[in-house]
């Protein structure tokens, strides 16, 4: 059994049935958030999803981050492929008793990894130029997609104040310890679920010197400052997708 599976307390459902068919470890994780209105979000999201809102208010996330041990279940690592940058775009829908996370846009540093998320979890992942500089105080990230070239990241984060394990009901828990991710193919509605444990959230400073990536799903981020966290390393267990 993996060690991630003999803790499950703090999951807001039971594991999955049937098994899982691949890690992840996230690190050095910048949740941006910004609150957005529903009526904002709802004519770009899939008319199948409901839209999810905390105290009646929607959120949407720009998130820098890098992966190591991206892998399928039972094999090596394979060069190229299993460890690579991704900044993604994503709000929070909710089907059934089933909270979860759709996505934009998810831009990664690797066209092999792109054309495989795209096949298999029939997500809009999108090849980028990328950068990301890690040092003990901050890390610096840099994102430009290639095609279409309109999306772009590039910005400085670090750390501000301790890990902390977010209390269930506050915004911060809410917006994060989400266990399943939602895509859409014409009317069909699809789910993959995945396992960590509880998010080591620090709060967070950042400069971000450009920031195009909700504007290229057609989202103009409200000129206010972001909700910002951090998360230095995660680990992750994915199961495949399936229709609901």
């Amino acid at each position: 059994m993996h060690p991630l599976l003999t803790a499950t307390a703090h999951r807001p459902w039971p594991l999955p049935r049937g098994p899982w068919i691949m890690t992840q470890t996230w690190h050095e994780l910048l949740f941006a958030h910004w609150p957005l209105p529903a009526q904002v979000l709802r004519p770009l999201v899939p008319a199948q999803l409901p839209l999810d809102a905390y105290a009646g208010q929607c959120w949407l996330a720009v998130t820098p981050f890098h992966m190591s041990d991206v892998r399928p279940r039972g094999l090596p690592a394979i060069p190229g492929f299993s460890s690579l940058p991704e900044v993604n775009v994503r709000t929070y829908v909710k089907l059934g008793a089933k909270p979860g996370v759709y996505f934009f846009s998810l831009d990664a540093g690797t066209l092999s990894a792109v054309f495989a998320a795209r096949s298999f979890y029939r997500l809009p992942y999108y090849y980028a130029r990328m950068q990301v500089d890690v040092t003990r105080e901050e890390i610096g990230y840099h994102s430009l997609r290639r095609v279409p070239a309109n999306a772009e990241f590039r910005g400085r984060y670090r750390p501000d104040g301790p890990v902390q394990l977010r209390v269930p009901g506050s915004l911060e828990h809410w917006l994060t310890e989400r266990y399943c991710l939602y895509t859409t193919t014409g009317r069909s509605v699809f789910r993959a679920e995945i396992h960590h444990l509880p998010w080591p959230l620090q709060d967070a400073e950042a400069e971000i010197q450009v920031n195009t990536m909700a504007a290229a799903a057609g989202i103009t981020l409200p000129g206010v400052k972001p909700l910002l966290h951090f998360s230095r390393k995660l680990d992750v267990l994915v199961w495949p997708l399936h229709r609901v």
